[in-house]
């Protein structure tokens, strides 16, 4: 008697360390990826500076990609959360961690020199294997073109990366990003320099657009930065942050074309 006690109990602690069983003969057809935005960096640093800085610092990305060689580093499983775009906002979600996936490119940013500031270039190799990985991740994911962004456009009060030489225009070539119509953007142009909008046209713009825009109605420290990182992504050549008719035309083509 004693001994089917034992059994009896052992058998019953068994079940209950064990939990219920799980039902997986139902799956649901209402879901998506938890990774809804892919976020482009440039590292500040050369490769290995880079590699320590991803690895062993206080900040991750899930990709980091080579200059020359072209090397694609996945330093951080796309399951998981990296650490690399911190205080973000993109179309009202924020602190983008959590739903996206960031990719840095090895590249030193700009100097400051005396004659002004210089960019550094990114590779034709290294664009070729972003543009490859791209590709495969907003495949799996189902990304849409315009939520591949940068650092700047997701926080453009203190970021400037990836920069002024990164060519967003041939992402979006190829089907990897979102760029206006040259022609469209013309005749808005013309019609915007008889009488430019109010700022708070802007900010609207920028708003529908994705950005972390006030709605304040006037010219402050935010909205300006904010309208630089637009210009920095869309108009590379003058990014000062100045309402002018063709960042006013940019805006309302890349709106009526979503």
């Amino acid at each position: 008697m004693k001994i089917f006690s034992l059994v009896l109990m052992l058998a019953l602690l068994a079940g209950c360390a064990s939990g219920p069983r799980i039902d997986t003969s139902h799956p649901s057809a209402n879901h998506d990826s938890r990774v809804q935005f892919v976020i482009l960096h440039y590292t500040s640093s050369g490769l290995a500076r880079s590699l320590q800085l991803l690895t062993q610092g206080e900040v991750s990305s899930h990709y980091l990609i080579g200059a020359a060689p072209p090397t694609i580093y996945r330093l951080v499983d796309e399951s998981r959360r990296a650490w690399h775009a911190g205080e973000s906002e993109w179309q009202g979600r924020t602190w983008l961690n959590a739903s996206s996936i960031g990719i840095e490119l090895v590249n030193e940013g700009y100097q400051d020199t005396p004659n002004g500031r210089v960019w550094q270039p990114y590779s034709e190799a290294q664009i070729e294997a972003l543009i490859a990985l791209l590709k495969d991740i907003v495949k799996r994911h189902g990304i849409e073109p315009q939520n591949v962004i940068g650092h700047s456009d997701i926080a453009p009060l203190r970021k400037l990366d990836p920069g002024p030489l990164f060519p967003w225009q041939r992402l979006a070539a190829a089907g990897l990003g979102v760029w206006p119509d040259a022609q469209a953007v013309a005749r808005q142009q013309a019609l915007f320099a008889l009488k430019l909008p109010s700022i708070g046209w802007f900010q609207q713009q920028l708003l529908s657009l994705g950005y972390a825009a006030p709605q304040t109605g006037e010219l402050d420290v935010a909205t300006r930065h904010v309208l630089a990182a637009f210009q920095l992504h869309y108009r590379p050549k003058r990014f000062d942050g100045q309402p002018d008719a063709q960042t006013a035309a940019l805006l309302l083509t890349l709106n009526r074309q979503r």
